[in-house]
């Protein structure tokens, strides 16, 4: 077997097992073999240099392709699929062959490949936490197989940063914003702003809303009545409202307390608990005559289309013994605490007395008033008196100042001037977010989403992270530029089927930022 000459470049894809046999045949034979791993999303110059540099300390230069399903990255990627990110790399005149990855990271291919050098650019050491981890896996591999490696300097500006920023799907408002914030700040720095996350003891205090989706297939037009019918399918159930906020809580910080409300029929607490992050602590005032809330929705299961949404739901206040032991949960559980977060569903809960023991004894108190249909129009954030810091959408401000078409801006200044507010977050949807920092002024940042599956529970994914880099005290552009990528992350995710993941955030940072 040849090691790529004469083969066309289709005929250096082989598969691991193929070439292991291969490599081993050579390595008899006296040859030397260098192996380069990497996702190659887009090839490069710098990753040109990378093979040549490789072919003149071997014989036989072997790439492996991280495959689509190991793939991070920032939003929206991989935007070329596993099998034409191999083509690209063997038809490099210098490689000899290809093949696509088994196993997240380049590790195990050390081991099953067994190269005499493995080639790293030293681009692809810049290391936040998971990277870091991932080489030295690489590291005690190639100490394992007896191989040596060798870093490759390259001055050309090629990073993978800037293949997300080409390629990515972004508008060029994004390129620009990414280009400004890289100069102040890098994946390292956006990594070690999250790690210092970890030490928040965090509160949440809201209500507990069970999110079901029922699919279907539309079978069209009832025959005898002006309604849609459908072919029932499925159903599946998510923890929303305060739960999946504390449980997006939880994966950057080790202490969350949980203070909701479940109904006194139908709790649905042996499903609430069993879906709480270990690392959650509950406390549960039981409403009378109310059932825990469900929000119901009846989705076309192709497209994941909403067609109908039914609430149970009694939305009255607590009753004055109800209240009275909640506010009386709240003023010996929030000392414990350095952050409160009100995520107020205006479901009946957070009731005025309520309001008052969160705005006396909260030292930093993070407040989203969000309004839905059972409460639209009857509900604004100028219940609260005060806040730190306020995480709303647009239309949830505009409705608060009866304002539809005022500059924004001065309507949220105005809003945080009220409140006293430290730090207030405007989302946007696909125009990003506005923050307007009581000391620094205001701040834009754009929205990252490239692929949008469900915007339910996107808003309190933003609310539960924002509200801790703001109480971290967290750059504001940096605040939003990490909020903007849980929004990223948030959209891909049907309902609050999962919590976002830490991990993942961190991978999609190191992604976009290079």
């Amino acid at each position: 077997m040849s090691a790529g000459k004469n083969m066309s470049f289709l005929e250096k894809i082989k598969s691991i097992d193929e070439l292991a046999i291969i490599l081993s045949a050579h390595r008899d034979r006296g040859a030397r073999i260098a192996l380069c791993h990497g996702d190659f999303e887009i090839l490069h110059a710098g990753l040109v240099r990378k093979f040549a540099a490789a072919k003149r300390c071997a014989d036989i230069v072997v790439v492996v392709v991280e495959s689509d399903k190991y793939f991070d990255g920032a939003p929206g990627k991989p935007i070329f699929g596993e099998t034409l990110r191999a083509e690209a790399v063997a038809a490099v005149a210098d490689v000899s062959f290809v093949a696509i990855g088994k196993w997240p990271g380049a590790a195990e291919a050390i081991r099953v490949l067994k190269p005499h050098v493995f080639v790293r650019r030293k681009e692809d050491e810049k290391a936040g936490t998971d990277k870091a981890d991932c080489i030295e896996a690489e590291d005690i591999a190639i100490r394992d197989v007896g191989a040596s490696r060798q870093t490759i300097e390259d001055s050309l500006n090629t990073s993978p940063a800037l293949a997300n920023e080409t390629l990515g799907g972004f508008p060029p408002e994004v390129g620009g914003f990414l280009r400004h914030f890289r100069q102040s700040y890098s994946a390292s720095d956006v990594t070690s702003a999250v790690d210092e996350l970890k030490s928040l003891r965090v509160l949440i205090v809201g209500e507990a809303i069970i999110d079901e989706y029922v699919y279907g297939d539309t079978l069209g037009k009832s025959a005898k009545e002006p309604i849609l019918a459908l072919r029932y399918i499925s159903k599946e159930m998510h923890a929303g409202g305060s739960i999946v906020i504390a449980n997006h809580v939880a994966d950057f910080c080790g202490k969350v307390g949980l203070i909701t409300y479940l109904g006194e029929s139908d709790t649905y607490e042996e499903f609430i608990r069993g879906n709480l992050k270990d690392n959650v602590r509950p406390e549960f005032i039981y409403k009378s005559g109310a059932p825990t809330i469900v929000k119901r929705r009846f989705v076309e299961k192709y497209l994941v289309s909403k067609l109908l949404e039914v609430y149970e739901i009694n939305d009255d206040p607590l009753k004055a013994d109800e209240e009275d032991l909640l506010c009386e949960t709240l003023k010996k559980l929030i000392p414990q605490y350095d952050v409160v977060i009100a995520a107020d569903y205006g479901h009946g809960l957070i009731t005025p007395k309520v309001i008052d023991v969160l705005c006396s004894k909260a030292s930093f108190l993070a407040v989203n008033t969000q309004i839905n249909a059972a409460n639209n129009g009857y509900h604004t954030i100028s219940r609260f008196p005060r806040a730190d810091y306020v995480c709303l959408h647009e239309g949830e401000v505009r409705l608060d100042q009866r304002d539809r078409a005022g500059d924004l801006r001065s309507l949220v200044k105005k809003l945080a001037d009220r409140m006293q507010c430290r730090l207030t977050m405007v989302t946007q949807g696909k125009h990003g977010s506005l923050l307007y920092d009581a000391e620094k002024g205001f701040f834009s940042c754009p929205a990252f989403a490239v692929k949008v599956v469900d915007r339910v529970g996107a808003g309190d994914s933003v609310l539960a992270v924002s509200s801790l880099c703001a109480a971290k005290g967290l750059p504001p552009e940096m605040t939003g530029f990490i909020s903007n990528m849980v929004g990223a992350q948030a959209v891909t995710i049907v309902g609050n089927r999962s919590p976002i993941s830490r991990e993942q955030l961190i991978l999609s940072v190191q992604g976009i930022l290079g």
